[in-house]
């Protein structure tokens, strides 16, 4: 695989039950070194990138794939190859088109999927009039790219098991944006998926008029009006109602419990959340149970501390609903402290038993309530 003229890049991330990788993530890519074609193996550990130059006919990639990761993606060009080990073991395996191409340069950029000369990218400001990615929107610019690539494969997957029609020039993927701003996400979804032949029918939902405005003026600019509109109302009382996929990049605060809500509410089978600053459960924190006090008594351990009691209720809510569940990483803690996101699939399976206990316990334990609890149907 890593000798093809055709190897772009390949991912290695999340974790398989009961197994823990050294690395929250690895990178791969071939570059072109001075002695020869050699591949460049990325580490993260969370907290810092190191990284390693391998020959093709030296590097470890079946030891890397069997030390713990459930996500394995690899990229050639015209072929997305994508692998998923599920909570119970199971290889799931799909394939989807791409227009990667391959890239030898000795740098740290990467194979981009989007083009950075779509006239979109500098209507909604990310690039100049040049074409040239805004270095201040480097960060955002890449976090889109980074949810796309987890789009993609998490998608195929959910159509190959039958949780989500294959899309139609007749019927559409309908795809949602829950509290999308300035839309960088809503158009880059538009734009990929319809690069890669997945019809789409996009909705973008802020309560914000001027950006309801705004982003429909530049849809209409780039006569794609017909495919993606946007819309000025809160999530929560949306008069959209149906939707195949649900994403959210960000939204501040409860604007994610919103968007889940919603989601559930209306069984979407597939949802793809990266939550942004949390304050709900936070301010519950009145009391923590010892021993957690050590944690507790220092703000910004406090802070991070209930960022993880928020998503893990959140989670745990969403399998209560039939929901398969992981949190991921999606991009690099150097571009945002905001790098988690919640996938969920649909499934309608029934959640393991003493899952409802474990709810329970861990709200009793803390003393709180999730807002997210309180907008849910039941």
């Amino acid at each position: 695989m890593t000798q093809s003229e055709s190897f772009v890049r390949a991912v290695l991330s999340g974790r398989r039950r009961n197994m823990q990788p050294e690395q929250e993530r690895i990178d791969l890519r071939p570059v072109q070194l001075k002695n020869g074609l050699a591949i460049q193996v990325s580490y993260s550990d969370g907290r810092q990138v190191t990284s390693k130059n391998f020959a093709p006919s030296e590097l470890p990639f079946m030891e890397m794939a069997q030390s713990g990761f459930a996500n394995i993606t690899v990229e050639l060009e015209g072929e997305t190859l994508s692998l998923r080990i599920s909570k119970k073991g199971a290889p799931l395996f799909s394939r989807s088109k791409n227009g990667a191409k391959q890239n030898l340069s000795h740098d740290r950029s990467k194979q981009r999927l989007l083009d950075a000369n779509d006239p979109f990218l500098r209507e909604v400001g990310i690039a100049d009039a040049k074409g040239a990615i805004k270095p201040s929107k480097m960060d955002k610019y890449k976090q889109v790219e980074e949810f796309l690539r987890l789009l993609i494969p998490t998608l195929n997957d959910a159509i190959s098991a039958g949780h989500i029609h294959a899309p139609k020039e007749e019927k559409p993927l309908r795809v949602v944006d829950l509290g999308c701003g300035h839309a960088y996400l809503t158009f880059a979804a538009h734009q990929y998926l319809k690069s890669v032949g997945i019809p789409v029918q996009v909705t973008g939902i802020d309560v914000r008029a001027a950006s309801r405005d705004r982003n429909n003026a530049i849809a209409k600019s780039l006569g794609i009006s017909s495919t993606i509109t946007f819309l000025a109302e809160e999530i929560s009382a949306t008069s959209v109602n149906e939707a195949d996929v649900a994403i959210a990049l960000h939204a501040c605060d409860t604007a994610t419990d919103d968007s889940i809500a919603w989601a559930l509410n209306r069984n979407v089978p597939l949802t793809l959340f990266a939550p942004c600053c949390h304050h709900d459960i936070q301010a519950q924190m009145d009391v923590s149970p010892e021993p957690w006090s050590l944690i507790t008594r220092h703000g910004i351990m406090r802070e991070r501390l209930g960022d993880l009691i928020t998503d893990s209720l959140r989670i745990q809510l969403m399998k209560l609903h039939g929901y398969r569940v992981d949190a991921i990483e999606f991009i690099g803690g150097e571009h945002t402290p905001r790098n988690l996101m919640i996938r969920a699939v649909k499934t309608g399976a029934e959640a393991e038993r003493g899952e409802v206990e474990r709810y329970q316990a861990m709200i009793s334990m803390w003393g709180v309530t999730p807002v997210l609890a309180a907008k849910l149907n039941r």
